[in-house]
């Protein structure tokens, strides 16, 4: 066996970037320090706060007001050596009390954008503070409110300086998404890429899995898939390939080197690109395509009007949302799609293909059957 190390970790190290912090974990570090002032009169500066995977970051502050009503802390957001729209953005809390029993309360200032059309994580009318920022912030408040004697009742206004500027550069305002930024992140971390210095570290992702004597391997869109393909397979960290959006750098590297099995497992909407013939899955360089969503649905039994919809819908989730209501396996037909995209990149290789579509929260919304030459000596 191998002594090198596999998994994202050791992809991202082998890259040479410095990862960065994401947009939610500049918002909790902003919160955690404009509450703990608003309650002890002091900044903690620099702030540390703990992310998902128990990683504690310091962040020094840029900005903070204190008054009797509010406290506000400013972070500027670093995104290591990615080409982040949003690096060196002044991300603000504005942290003010609410009577006990309130909870925590999400508010949109200037700079965050408001949900207005359906098909997004979050109701229409919501500040564009996605789920797991949120999180992030309510067990963080809990955690001040704890140490400081608060009651955890707060409305929390997340503003960023120039936001909505810097949205007219991403695709918040197709999907909806007026006024500004989403405050983004379900690890706290940005991982940065180069497009040859990412590829190069799949490759060698699939270098150590083989000579660790792995037969079946995962290529994951991000932490959720990772967290879905260990709880499906059992697969080791090693097993574990973060492909990112490059589904074809997997696809072409795995042909020339053949492992028994490969899963590929990510977002729906993600995976939906690749169903329709797209290797490469990053926003700015292909996009979900709803009508050919709505073609995939009228197979699998969707009613012209159904289809309709769907082809009208404003994201992939709202989509595949229509079609659980009206009883329409979209999710499989896409897993099923996608799987037989990859097997023609394969062009033939001894290599079996699995593919899971999962939803933003990970609960698997479509899967394929295992299609290629291993199948049955995988039976």
């Amino acid at each position: 066996m191998s002594e090198a190390k596999g998994g994202r970790g050791a992809q991202l190290k082998h890259t040479g970037l410095r990862p960065g912090w994401t947009t939610g974990a500049c918002a909790t570090a902003a919160t955690t320090a404009a509450y703990t002032a608003l309650l002890t009169g002091d900044f903690p500066d620099p702030v540390t706060i703990t992310l998902p995977k128990g990683q504690t970051p310091a962040f020094a502050l840029a900005a903070e007001e204190l008054t009797t009503s509010y406290a506000m802390a400013g972070i500027v957001k670093d995104a290591g050596d990615d080409p982040d729209v949003t690096h060196g953005a002044l991300v603000r809390a504005t942290v003010r009390r609410l009577p006990p029993g309130s909870g925590v309360v999400f508010a949109a200032g200037p700079g965050v954008g408001t949900v207005t059309r359906p098909g997004l994580p979050l109701d229409v009318g919501e500040p564009a503070v996605n789920p797991v920022p949120r999180q992030l912030m309510r067990d963080h408040v809990a955690l001040v409110a704890g140490r400081h004697g608060g009651t955890g009742d707060v409305e929390i206004t997340v503003s960023v300086d120039h936001g909505e500027e810097i949205a007219r550069s991403t695709w918040n305002p197709r999907l909806g998404i007026l006024g500004g930024l989403s405050i983004l992140g379900t690890t706290g971390i940005v991982v940065p890429y180069s497009c040859s210095a990412w590829i190069d570290s799949i490759r060698r992702g699939v270098d150590v899995a083989r000579a660790a004597g792995y037969t079946h391997v995962a290529g994951c869109t991000g932490s959720t898939s990772e967290k879905t393909v260990v709880a499906e397979y059992g697969l080791p960290e090693q097993a574990l390939l973060d492909m990112g959006d490059f589904a074809g750098a997997v696809l072409k590297y795995v042909r020339r080197h053949p492992v028994d099995r490969l899963t590929i497992c990510g977002g729906f909407a993600k995976l939906s690109k690749l169903a329709a013939g797209h290797l490469d899955l990053h926003s700015a360089r292909s996009q979900v395509d709803k009508g050919f969503l709505a073609d995939l649905a009228r197979t699998g039994g969707a009613s012209e009007a159904l289809a309709d919809r769907i082809a009208a819908a404003n994201t992939g989730l709202e989509a595949l949302r229509l079609c659980e209501a009206a009883r329409v396996p979209l999710g499989d037909l896409v897993a099923t799609t996608a799987r037989a995209e990859a097997l023609a990149v394969l062009r033939g290789a001894p290599v079996a293909v699995d593919v899971i579509c999962i939803d933003r929260a990970g609960n698997v919304v479509g899967r394929s059957g295992i299609g290629g030459r291993s199948q049955d000596a995988l039976r």
